[in-house]
């Protein structure tokens, strides 16, 4: 059989032939997958990655494609996508597949008057993409109630607890892994059910008022930038009139900076830097792969040259 005959014999209608990645990134933007399936279950996972490696073809993993920047070439492998999506409430222990839409944990945890989740009704992505990168906002992050979660490694389901994990700002030990996470554990606590929903109301406002929502972006494109040292933090405050929330976290909105560079609504081709936000770059209608890394570099090279920063981003590239 062909590759495509075997996909399809795994995943039958799931299986799309050059299919174009504009159509599943937050961004809007990148060029055709050879192959483009969507699996349902770990042995559908499991059969995949057995085609993959007999016939030596790159895989790429994603859940909801709202981190991810997809080159205009497209990628020439398999790319295939968790569509794992059921939960289980247990008293205030939850468990989540990797495909939950984090916003759709976060209302249905709030309906059953269970507190640690509604920061994470802003959250674009997926349960599986947020635990990766530990995801977070609004003062909340994965780290804070998850446990545990299960993943796919070398043929086998394992779970891996907490301390494992290795959380820390916008990291995991899954990032630095080829682990495929398949469902995360979080031990959450009792709360006012009117109280939460109300909490999830004013979380949708804020996002609202602060974030562009009217082009596709992969979010923050930046992470915020810890500062290492003492003397760095000297430096900086010094140099950038640094408030005091920031000097106290030791770590400076990668947002705040690029405003201070004055690059909100820089444009290159198609692709530009929000007017709302600065730690947003956008895709105005036409942008391609290629303009948002010409923006990138632009921004990171003004922070390193004028103040000494050094940001990295949170998107993830896919086929370049």
């Amino acid at each position: 059989m062909t590759i495509t005959q075997q996909l399809q014999t795994i995943v039958g209608a799931r299986l799309f032939e050059n299919e174009l990645m504009s159509k599943h990134t937050n961004f809007r933007i990148g060029g055709p997958a050879k192959w483009f399936v969507e699996v349902r279950s770990v042995e559908e996972l499991k059969k995949v990655l057995d085609v993959a490696h007999q016939n030596a073809l790159a895989t790429f993993v994603f859940g909801g494609g709202s981190n991810l920047l997809a080159s205009d070439q497209g990628f020439d492998g398999i790319i295939i996508k968790i569509a794992m999506r059921t939960y289980d409430i247990q008293g205030t222990r939850v468990r989540a597949d990797a495909g939950v839409l984090s916003s759709g944990l976060a209302r249905a945890t709030a309906n059953a008057g269970l507190k640690g989740l509604t920061w994470a009704i802003s959250l674009p992505g997926t349960v599986g993409g947020g635990v990766r990168g530990n995801a977070g906002c609004f003062g909340g992050e994965m780290k804070d109630y998850c446990t545990s979660v299960l993943v796919y490694r070398n043929g086998t389901v394992v779970e891996i607890g907490k301390d494992e994990l290795k959380f820390g700002y916008r990291e995991s030990a899954i990032k630095h892994s080829d682990d495929i996470i398949l469902s995360a554990t979080f031990d959450l606590e009792e709360g006012p059910a009117r109280e939460l929903k109300s909490e999830l109301d004013d979380k949708l406002m804020k996002r609202k008022i602060s974030q562009p929502l009217d082009a596709g972006s992969a979010g923050c494109m930046f992470k915020n930038y810890e500062i290492g040292t003492d003397e760095e933090l000297q430096r900086l405050v010094e140099k950038l009139d640094l408030p005091s929330e920031m000097q106290s976290a030791r770590r400076v909105s990668a947002g705040w900076l690029i405003d201070k560079l004055g690059l909100k609504g820089t444009k290159i081709g198609g692709a530009k830097v929000s007017d709302v936000h600065g730690n947003f770059v956008v895709n105005s209608g036409s942008a391609t792969a290629d303009e948002v890394v010409q923006l990138i570099a632009l921004i990171k090279t003004r922070a390193r040259n004028e103040f000494g920063i050094q940001l990295m981003e949170e998107v993830q590239y896919v086929g370049f």
